[in-house]
């Protein structure tokens, strides 16, 4: 699947206000608020949830990680092709907070390739950066672990990091695009990662657990247009 860009990628993680219904809840919120600005917005919702919420969505639903292994006599593993069963148009790979194997890696990304499914790897510095390119997912995601959850954007924290990245992965002169996250939570943040040469961002407290995740949708799909 080829994703639009700039883009919004907005991971639920396992956070209770984005699981179960409220996943659906904040789903219909994304898609709405994509809809009405005509911002791309994509989410990665709880695996329990990646049915349930891809059933109700017409916005691209991503699972957020995949292992790399075939279906069948695989119990208790997320597949490639149940991930696409299931609705996934894509997946997070190698989040900080599920890391892979480069070999892992790898695998994901070309299992993917052939079922269809697009790619966001996620990386913590440019040098990974330029490696995970190599392997020619859709996507790399440049996200400095320290400032995951935070209150300050990577694009405020260490913007060297996103433009380092960005100017690596460019010189490998592939199809790879580049997103930035950590701490982004504003219109300007979005705005900011543009401008430093980024496709979009991969945000998610600044979402999940804001007191009206549809107002801050609606400055952050701004943030695409500034």
């Amino acid at each position: 699947m080829k994703v639009a860009t700039p883009v919004i990628v907005v991971n639920f993680k396992t956070y209770p206000e984005a699981s179960g219904v409220k996943a659906v809840e904040l789903a219909e919120a994304c898609s709405r608020v994509a809809t009405e600005t005509g911002a791309s917005i994509v989410i990665a919702p709880p695996m329990m949830d990646l049915a349930f919420v891809a059933r109700s969505v017409d916005i691209p639903v991503f699972a957020q990680h995949l292992d790399s292994v075939a279906s069948g006599s695989t119990t208790g593993h997320m597949t490639v092709e149940n991930a696409k069963a299931s609705g996934a148009k894509g997946t997070l790979v190698n989040h900080s907070e599920r890391r892979l194997k480069m070999a892992e890696i790898h695998e994901v990304i070309d299992r993917c390739r052939m079922a269809g499914l697009a790619t966001i790897v996620c990386t913590n510095n440019a040098a990974v950066s330029k490696a995970a390119a190599a392997m020619e997912p859709d996507f790399v995601a440049i996200e400095p672990p320290e400032l995951i959850g935070g209150d300050v954007s990577v694009t405020t924290a260490n913007p060297k990091i996103v433009s380092d990245t960005v100017s690596a992965i460019r010189k490998i002169g592939n199809d790879v695009r580049v997103l930035c996250g950590a701490g982004v939570k504003t219109g300007a943040d979005v705005s900011k990662a543009i401008e430093l040469g980024t496709d979009g961002v991969l945000l998610a407290s600044g979402v999940v657990k804001s007191k009206d995740p549809r107002t801050t949708l609606m400055g952050l799909a701004r943030g695409l247009k500034q």
